[in-house]
């Protein structure tokens, strides 16, 4: 088992700036790829980003490509989205996922965390 725990999210301005995190627990993240995804109300849950078990790939949604950067330190078992340039439309509950493929649907991933709320006012 895996448990996530994302943390970082609040309330920001249009254009400004915020870092989630994700802790994992439970097993090693090295063995899984690592998802972001978001849902906002009323809607599905949308694939963000993600990065390979390793960190030597990662892709990005376009509606955030080059605003939003992912990452992920194994040894301190975490993964990491600095999002940047924020527009309103992010606002959402952004949830971190790991699973043994990299992938941009939903049911690719085996463990979620909580969700942590980001919400971007204009």
């Amino acid at each position: 088992q895996v448990q996530l725990v994302e943390s970082g999210g609040g309330l920001v301005q249009a254009g400004g700036s915020l870092r989630l995190s994700c802790a994992a627990s439970g097993r090693p993240i090295e063995n899984y790829a690592m998802g972001w995804f978001r849902q906002a109300p009323g809607k599905e849950r949308d694939f963000v980003a993600f990065v390979t078990w390793n960190g030597a790939r990662t892709h990005y949604s376009d509606s955030v490509k080059g605003r939003f950067t992912t990452s992920r330190d194994n040894a301190k078992n975490a993964v990491y989205l600095q999002m940047n340039s924020l527009k309103p439309e992010d606002t959402a509950v952004y949830y971190c996922a790991a699973g043994v493929v990299a992938g941009t649907f939903t049911h690719e991933y085996e463990y979620w965390g909580q969700g942590t709320q980001v919400t971007v006012s204009s």
